[in-house]
């Protein structure tokens, strides 16, 4: 290939090539001739293929215009004629990641696989879906999506219904995230950003088809497109494709989408807003104050990466001295805040929860005077040299959970390319990040603490502030209004809307034909890999404790575990083990101040991570292994400092510090309450499970159970304060001991033998008390909760035990819970019911559990949950359908693991007592499932369902309206 080929593949131009070494890359930069279109290709051996479409796209109004239209593209489109061809790739594709995201200003489409056919299979599909989507002749798909009047008969009551619209009310009943969508309103009152992009439940019903239309046809054009691949792949043949195939349908045309910067501010701004609360809530501490800043650019790499280690040095540790200021000065319960940085301007906010409006200048006088003592004398040196260590751990570590690299630095690229900078900015950190290192010595740190906050008047303090009784005030207006609008319509106009519901539901209702769903591509059963994996784990015992060794490639990082069993600790202490763990790391030790001890474990480590799980035996929820894990991590020659540090925490804190004992309980309590909407469904899932199994009945006493302890706890704090700290002194002599420890370690097989010299800098620190394990006997009682908060949606969920209705586990269900997901409840409780979606799963200990998240019904869900045993045993669908399934699931099955979650996986097996058999059998069954054997768990979800356990947080009018239906009503603040 001469110079001239290699500089325009397939109509491709290439604008630069380079090495960055910081992801292993080799990056190519190319601009689509014809089109208009930019694409970035990051070469490199991962098989976990990545690739997305982003379109810039900045709303003019809180309609969430962008939001919707990115849920509705991908409803059918020229090729994929289906209703729901997203669906549809999700039940019958290898993807490792699938799903749309809406910023403020882009909306990305990202997909990932490692089987080289369903890759190009998700980029047809997807491309498919933005340049030709049926939103833009089937206006029922702006209905479903986004919001429609519903209207069943003249004499029914006129309502809003729409997933998009349901969902945004669900986000809306959570405090935090009304301040964060008021903060960018506030701090932009001129640009794109003071609109809500998602969309504004008050604002969403404003959006016409037209506009809905017309904001697709301005933005989604490949001039106004960046194309993002990255992996192993041939660069050549999918460039080919993509013009072939879409790109060069098109002609470049301007694309007015730039974002105009907000001009600043020449003084502070202050304004205070009311959120929902409850009408039986008191109001006192319940306010969240905030300051907030717009900071430097988002093209300026350096302060980009400096105002993140920032927010972790000023907010995030127990080190943190503004943190630590306001505490000490009582302005609230909980300090946080957070550099935000996918925006032009990027956003800078302090808030603290738990507080009152009166504190509001107080407020502002200690985060002035706290930046003011830190300018002039200077940032504690170990402190920012700690906050430095703990992100370039992170940056070299590039371990993202179960999300593919590439998407992380999809995001990481537009965050410069999208405003017209180099999008290779962010990637390429090692001069950034020299830069800064060097600038320690010089002042920086302080230089952007004067520059961008003490001398910048582009700030506002927002406020949130309690008032019972609005969230049915709104709603009140809500069903006012609509009654108002109905009262104002025509006998044809009614019957308009009457029949334009019914015709939505009937296309709800009616399936896509055989023909085409044959359209999606699909790969075959014979493309899975037969073979589960083998997680590499090697019994071996150290000191006489036992070690489960994980020999994986890690990059030099020992990912190090340890498992404390806690049964030592009498029933009535659960609930201080869950304490213990929010303690640890947050209070002295006998070596460290707690400040002290956050800077030495930022220095030394990737971070010191402390949680309670119970095990269930794998046959059985009633016998279970609970623990007590400390996670850690550290560079292998790091190793000493670490295990210095682990000992130290488990076997030398100190809890006689009352003081800081008291804060940390009100930190937490308010951390809770700001956190409840958003874990609405992992608390309402969980609360069900734990009426029924005692392994759930443990594991939930660490989720509503310890927020309600909680509030006994602060309501009389100060007099309880000697008997907490003998409590937690007494729980970590029980727990903390060589004889109840298994350790988990994750490394390169050289790294054993050092983990091994060291590891007496860990155990001589530990108890050597004999393990006598506690027997625990729950009282189990089917409370069938109604939670009832402020929110305007709901979490619907039903619960029960299949192996006590003597059924056994088989992997079928795995395929059943793809099935039920994406097929009957996404049907019945997303696509007819409005929700923003359903889900079901069954366990090996025969626990299992319906659930529904931003859901506007309530009663209407769980009948739905009923009906399912009448669903399975007409389940019949094609061959191909079938397949399509087993294929989702194995996805689901195989998604990629870092070496981090394959140590803790094969841990979580071996505690189990789950073998490679057991593993292999799983896979063969979910293999081997026909449409027979899904009909066949008709019997097993009918007798479930008669357990008849539920239990919902949602809405206080709605449900007391179900009253009926419960047990027991909860007010779930107090």
């Amino acid at each position: 290939m001469n110079l001239e080929d290699r500089k325009n593949i397939h109509g491709f131009r290439l604008l630069d090539e380079q090495m960055v070494t910081e992801v292993n890359s080799k990056t190519k930069l190319f601009e689509h001739e014809k089109s208009g279109a930019r694409l970035l290709f990051l070469e490199n051996d991962d098989d976990n293929k990545v690739f997305s479409v982003t379109f810039r796209t900045p709303p003019t109004d809180s309609t969430g215009v962008a939001h919707i239209v990115e849920h509705s593209v991908l409803c059918g489109s020229r090729k994929f004629p289906l209703k729901e061809p997203f669906v549809e790739l999700v039940k019958g594709s290898l993807n490792t990641f699938l799903n749309a995201m809406t910023f403020p200003d882009k909306t990305m489409y990202p997909v990932a696989s490692r089987n080289e056919k369903d890759f190009r299979n998700l980029m047809d599909v997807y491309l498919d879906a933005v340049f030709f989507p049926n939103m833009l002749k089937d206006p029922e798909i702006l209905m479903q999506e986004g919001w429609h009047y519903e209207l069943d008969d003249k004499d029914s009551e006129l309502t809003y219904k729409g997933v998009v619209y349901n969902e945004m009310k669900g986000v809306f009943s959570s405090p935090d995230a009304i301040l964060d969508h008021k903060i960018l309103e506030i701090l932009f009152p001129d640009n794109t950003y003071g609109f809500e992009s998602g969309g504004d439940p008050e604002v969403i019903p404003e959006l016409t088809y037209e506009q809905f239309c017309e904001f697709h046809s301005k933005y989604y054009h490949p001039s106004n497109s960046y194309i993002f691949l990255y992996g192993n792949m041939d660069i050549a043949d999918t460039l080919k494709f993509l013009d072939g195939e879409y790109l060069s349908k098109f002609a470049k045309q301007p694309i007015q989408s730039a974002i105009t910067p907000q001009q600043a501010f020449t003084k502070p701004v202050d304004k205070v807003f009311p959120y929902a609360v409850s009408t039986s809530e008191p109001t006192e501490d319940k306010s969240m104050l905030s300051l907030n800043f717009v900071v430097s650019s988002a093209n300026n790499a350096q302060s980009y990466l400096a105002f993140q280690m920032l927010a972790h040095l000023l907010l995030d540790t127990p080190a943190a001295p503004l943190k630590k200021a306001l505490i000490d000065a009582g302005i609230g319960k909980e300090v946080f805040g957070y550099f935000t940085e996918s925006l032009l301007q990027p956003t800078f906010s302090i808030i603290v929860s738990g507080a009152n409006q009166a504190n509001k200048e107080e407020f502002i006088a200690i985060i002035n005077q706290t930046f003011q003592t830190l300018v002039t004398e200077g940032i504690p040196a170990k402190l920012a040299e700690a906050s430095v260590n703990s992100f370039e751990f992170k940056l070299r570590e590039a371990n993202y959970g179960g999300r593919p690299k590439g998407l992380a630095y999809n995001i990481k690229c537009m965050d410069s390319w999208l405003y017209e900078a180099d999008p290779l900015l962010h990637l390429a950190y090692e001069p950034t990040l020299a830069k800064i290192k060097a600038g320690l010595q010089e002042g920086y740190f302080e230089s952007l603490l004067k520059k961008y906050f003490l001398e910048n008047p582009h700030q506002a303090v927002v406020t949130l502030v309690p008032q019972p009784g609005l969230a049915e005030e709104k709603s009140e207006e809500v069903k006012a209004a609509l009654a108002k609008h109905k009262s104002s319509l025509s006998e044809q106009q009614l019957q308009a809307i009457i029949e334009q519901t019914k015709k939505l539901k009937q296309r709800q209702e009616t399936p896509d034909s055989e023909e085409a769903l044959a359209v999606i591509p699909l790969v075959k059963l014979s493309d899975l890999e037969s073979q589960a994996e083998v997680l590499p784990l090697v019994e071996r015992a150290v000191e006489n404790i036992p070690l489960l060794f994980h020999p994986i490639f890690t990059n030099q990082i020992a990912y190090v575990n340890l498992l404390f069993d806690t049964r030592q600790v009498p029933q009535a202490d659960i609930p201080y083990i869950h304490l213990l763990a929010e303690m640890l790391g947050k209070i002295n030790t006998n070596e460290h101040e707690y400040g002290e001890l956050a800077n030495e474990i930022n220095l030394h480590t990737g971070g010191i991570y402390y949680d309670i799980l119970a095990y269930a035996d794998k046959a059985s929820d009633e016998h279970f292994y609970p623990k007590f894990r400390i996670r850690s991590k550290a560079l292998v020659t790091k190793l000493p400092q670490a295990l210095q540090l682990l000992g130290e925490v488990a076997g030398n804190s100190s809890f006689s510090d009352k003081k800081r004992l008291r804060e940390v309980i009100q930190q937490t309590k308010a951390n809770w309450e700001t956190s409840l909407f958003r874990r609405g469904q992992q608390i309402a899932a969980s609360r069900v499970l734990s009426y029924l199994s005692p392994v759930a009945k443990y594991n939930e006493s660490g989720l509503l159970s310890f927020y309600q302890f909680l509030i006994g706890l602060e309501k009389n704090v100060a007099d309880r304060l000697d008997e907490i700290s003998a409590k937690l002194e007494q729980v970590a002599r029980l727990i903390f001991n060589k004889e109840n420890l298994l350790i988990s370690l994750t490394c390169e097989e050289e790294g054993f033998g050092q983990f091994e010299n060291q590891l007496q800098l860990l155990t001589s620190q530990l108890g050597n008390l004999p393990f006598k394990p506690s027997s625990y006997q729950f009282e189990l009682e089917k409370l069938n909760e109604g939670l009832m908060t402020s929110g305007k949606v709901q979490y619907v969920t039903k619960g029960a035990n299949f192996r006590r209705e003597g059924f056994t586990y088989h992997g079928s269900l795995k395929v059943l819970e793809t099935i039920l997901r994406y097929d009957y409840l996404w049907n019945r409780i997303r696509v007819q019911g409005g929700a923003y979606g359903g889900f079901a799963q069954f366990e090996r200990t025969g626990n299992m559990v319906f659930g529904s998240y931003r859901d506007p019904n309530l009663k209407e869900s769980l009948q739905v949950y009923d009906e399912t045993a009448r669903f399975l045993r007409t389940f019949n669908v094609s061959e191909r359908e079938m397949t399509k399934y087993i294929i989702g699931t194995m996805s689901q099955l195989d998604s990629p693991l870092t070496p981090q979650m394959k140590g803790e996986r094969a841990t979580m097996h071996y505690i189990r007592n789950i073998t490679q058999s057991d593993i292999q059998q799983e896979r063969d069954e979910i293999i081997s499932t026909k449409r027979e054997t899904v009909r066949n768990l008709a019997d097993m979800i009918e007798s479930a369902m008669k357990q008849n356990y539920i239990c919902v947080m949602g809405s206080e009018q709605k449900i007391k309206a179900n009253k009926e239906l419960f047990g027991k009503l909860v007010a779930m603040f107090e």
